[in-house]
């Protein structure tokens, strides 16, 4: 007789409970959870606060980098202004610098205008003389004031005052030193003799026309 090891045989089956069918074992089988459901809910929800966080970063990075470069556009124009204003002193520091050196040459200028006046520039002097008229213009320098010209107190400064009857306003009879500008600026005004016209011709010559309406007019020849 032969011993039989104690356990299941290969024919045996697992236990079932009692009364139980294998129809009953199978849907029992099948209607428990497989391991791994009910980890991806834990997973989507993991995303979900990791894409928050990236957009709040990118947000921050947004407002820094608009911050920064309304920076730069704030310093962009401040240097604009900053070399507009620097090219603006400059000049101004260089039209005061030759307005200042032709200044302290109106002197000489005024002996070559007189000696000219008097015949007297001749020979070297007069091309020396020439020369240096010729660079007083090229630094701007213009000399204005002539005879006849109505009187303008803003550019002429009156010496000589007397009356003459052939004159209608203040006028320049004479110019006793000219004026000189640079531009629109004038660093010596033109010294100058003016005659207004005859007290009382004003009134005579309104009175003549007067005479002239009641008349009918001036009498024909």
């Amino acid at each position: 007789m032969t011993e039989e090891t104690p356990g299941f045989s290969e024919s045996e089956e697992p236990d079932v409970p009692s009364g139980a069918t294998p129809d009953d074992a199978e849907s029992k089988a099948a209607a428990s959870p497989e391991k791994g459901e009910g980890a991806a809910p834990a997973g989507d929800s993991a995303a979900s606060a990791s894409d928050v966080a990236l957009t709040a970063q990118l947000d921050q990075v947004r407002t820094a980098l608009n911050e920064r470069t309304a920076d730069l556009q704030r310093l962009q124009a401040e240097y604009q202004n900053y070399r507009r204003r620097v090219e603006r002193d400059r000049v101004t520091v260089k039209e005061i610098a030759v307005a200042n050196l032709l200044t302290e040459l109106l002197p000489v200028l005024d002996d070559i205008g007189r000696a000219r006046e008097h015949g007297e520039l001749v020979g070297g002097f007069k091309s020396v003389a020439e020369s240096l008229e010729t660079v007083a213009a090229k630094m701007g320098l213009q000399q204005f004031g002539k005879e006849g010209e109505p009187f303008d107190p803003t550019v002429h400064e009156a010496l000589m005052h007397s009356y003459a009857p052939d004159v209608t306003e203040t006028t320049c009879v004479a110019i006793l030193q000219p004026g000189y500008r640079i531009g629109e600026r004038t660093i010596r005004p033109a010294r100058v003799a003016v005659a207004e016209p005859q007290p009382g011709a004003k009134a005579d010559e309104a009175a003549d026309k007067d005479a002239e309406k009641e008349n009918g007019g001036p009498e024909e020849g």
